[in-house]
């Protein structure tokens, strides 16, 4: 008789056992900040030092989780005072999304096999309810603890002692801040119900919303190779974390709002933090690199547009998006060889300090010459990365104005 296949069948689609403590968090502040809030507003009426104090804690809450757990720890895009670390570590634990070394290892397991419906822990290929909530509240092995990915992390001595600790510090740095603004105020229940009910439940809904939301609505201008979008909406509300087509292509970007205009508290943070020593070594993406991926996917919308068109002219957008890629193609080219020219002099440069200082054999008068004939090389490269990076920009004008005359 053949095999009975028919119970791993059903095995293998019935759902991992719900994790109850999540279960119950997620649901209960729920259920408290949809009606216990409006019920206290509507009875007693809110004072605006209540709405100042969720205010406070909330972005404390939303900050330690974006310029500490994400951008600091889970992608190493800079360096932070071990002040800031702690102050990140102690108000990350009350935003209670699991501790650093947790977050941070299943983040970048996120990064690594985004989409992939079995190896992304909250793959947006599983829906909107798994991504956003979903696989937090069953046992699924996506899920499962695995630190192969951040020894980094665990010789960092703030992030285990806040895992180790974690669940004391998550009690303390949820009740304590309520309740002492509540015997400050003279508004007790207010300021539980704000700065600790209603402050969390926002704090974890807008976070879980780039895993979610920002995975399904906004705009790909720099990759398509992922299902990440750009929404100016979702970075109102996350600090900053709603550029997320831009951060799954360049992770390790300190900033993920790359232009002036775009709304990032999270890198301003960082960035100020830097002018008092506070954070250091802030990774940033050449610009080159940005252009060319905006540039590339402006090639393939153009190309798709002239796939859908029918008309007399369409050889000739043919032949002028041909020559663009082209000139594309050797700008590329270009930058590569100078970047490596630039890469090699400044190895030259280090390796010929240390035989001067090894050997002490360096006369001041060649010594000056040769240090102005580096600085003379050095500036011609730089001068010729800038006219490249400028000629990019203008490609991306062209095509922008192409890709607007083939729709």
């Amino acid at each position: 008789m053949p095999e009975q296949t028919q119970p791993d069948n059903i095995a293998a689609d019935t759902k991992p056992p719900l994790l109850w403590m999540q279960t119950i968090l997620f649901s209960s502040t729920l259920l408290i900040a949809l009606i216990g809030v409006p019920w206290y507003g509507i009875s007693q009426g809110f004072t605006w030092t209540g709405w100042l104090g969720f205010v406070l804690i909330l972005g404390a809450n939303g900050m330690s989780i974006t310029a500490g757990y994400h951008r600091l720890w889970a992608h190493n895009s800079y360096k932070a005072h071990p002040i800031l670390k702690v102050l990140f570590a102690l108000f990350g634990a009350a935003a209670t999304q699991n501790s650093i070394l947790i977050w941070a290892s299943g983040h970048r397991r996120h990064h690594r096999h985004v989409d992939h419906v079995d190896n992304d822990p909250y793959s947006a290929k599983k829906g909107l309810w798994y991504s956003h909530i979903g696989w937090m509240l069953r046992d699924y092995p996506a899920s499962a603890d695995d630190f192969s990915n951040a020894k980094d992390l665990q010789r960092d001595k703030i992030v285990m002692w806040q895992h180790r600790y974690y669940l004391p510090l998550v009690l303390f740095m949820n009740i304590a801040p309520a309740v002492a603004l509540g015997f400050i105020t003279g508004h007790m229940l207010e300021n539980i119900l704000l700065a600790g009910v209603l402050r969390l439940v926002v704090s974890h809904h807008t976070t879980f919303f780039i895993n979610s939301l920002a995975h399904f609505w906004g705009r790909r201008p720099y990759t398509d190779e992922n299902s990440a979008r750009d929404n100016d909406f979702l970075a109102l509300l996350t600090y900053g974390e709603g550029y997320h087509n831009y951060h799954h292509i360049f992770q390790n970007d300190y900033r993920n709002g790359i232009r002036w205009w775009h709304y990032d508290p999270t890198k301003w943070l960082i960035k100020t933090a830097s002018w008092v020593g506070l954070t250091w070594d802030l990774r940033k993406i050449p610009d080159f690199k940005i252009q060319r991926a905006i540039i590339t996917m402006q090639f393939k919308k153009a190309e798709q547009a002239l796939r859908n068109r029918k008309g007399a002219d369409t050889n000739q957008f043919t032949a002028f998006l041909e020559q663009e890629y082209q000139q594309f193609c050797d700008h590329l080219n270009d930058w590569n060889a100078v970047s490596q020219r630039w890469v090699d002099a400044k190895r030259e440069h280090l390796a010929e300090q240390k035989d001067a200082l090894q050997l002490n054999l360096a006369g001041k008068k060649e010594t000056l010459q040769h240090n102005l004939h580096k600085a003379w090389e050095h500036a011609t490269l730089r001068s010729r990365l800038q006219e490249l990076e400028y000629a990019l920009k203008m490609q991306r004008k062209r095509l922008q104005m192409l890709t607007l005359e083939i729709a």
